[in-house]
């Protein structure tokens, strides 16, 4: 994921967090906010729970994984991605299910893998 993608500053995941948009399930919780931007950033957290150094570092690169494939990048939004400790006993397909219902909440699903892109309207990032 290129740096331009991602939310590095610790205010802006403290400024995405408290706004309180957010969608969960049992393994993942997603904030969301509208940017100014042309493009989606991303952050990620993986707890102390999730496991050692290694195995965060692991989760963190299958997210990275996983949200390139799955998320639009066009869709101005900031995104803060939270991985609870679920993560750590469910396989790499169970999780990728998991984060992809939960981005269906936010609707910040790539148009293309569902083969209707002119069909799907977002929640905040339709023009107006």
């Amino acid at each position: 994921m290129n740096r331009k993608f991602r939310v590095t500053r610790n205010e802006d995941f403290q400024r995405i967090i408290g706004m309180k948009q957010s969608a969960s399930n049992g393994t993942f919780v997603v904030y969301y906010q509208p940017n100014s931007l042309d493009h989606v950033r991303i952050g990620i957290s993986v707890g102390k729970k999730i496991g050692n150094a290694v195995e965060r570092n692991k989760a963190k690169r299958q997210l990275r994984a996983m949200l390139m494939e799955l998320c639009d990048r066009e869709c101005p939004a900031d995104m803060i991605v939270i991985a609870r400790m679920k993560y750590a006993t469910q396989s790499y397909q169970e999780n990728k299910k998991n984060l992809l219902h939960v981005l269906k909440k936010v609707k910040m699903i790539e148009h293309s893998i569902l083969n209707c892109k002119e069909n799907v309207s977002y929640e905040f990032c339709q023009e107006e």
